[in-house]
């Protein structure tokens, strides 16, 4: 993990931790999606992974409604950079992280 060091007035460094680059998924290898509660949507891809993404407020509505984006170039859908539309209410929503999902045991 890369590491960057502030400098404070009196020569005193601090290690501050490098902001990791935020996860984007393929639109295109996106299988299906899953809204599990108003702030949760967990993306199926076509390799049997489960990426979970934790929306940064809570989305009314989005549970019964259901959600449209517009990737982003190039057919990417991003953590922390990217917003859904509620289909009924048009409510704009901003995707928190990805988290990978293990897999479940059947």
């Amino acid at each position: 993990m890369l590491k960057f060091m502030l400098v404070l007035g009196v020569g005193l460094a601090i290690p501050v931790a490098a902001q990791a680059a935020p996860i984007c998924l393929q639109s295109h290898e996106i299988q299906d999606t899953k809204v599990t509660s108003d702030r949760t949507i967990e993306f199926r891809m076509l390799d049997g992974s489960v990426w979970q993404n934790t929306l940064i407020n809570s989305c009314p509505e989005l549970r019964f409604n259901g959600f449209s984006y517009v990737a982003t170039p190039p057919d990417q859908i991003c953590g922390n950079l990217q917003s859904i539309r509620v289909i009924r209410s048009g409510s704009v929503c901003l995707l928190g992280p990805f988290t990978k999902l293990k897999p479940s045991r059947s």
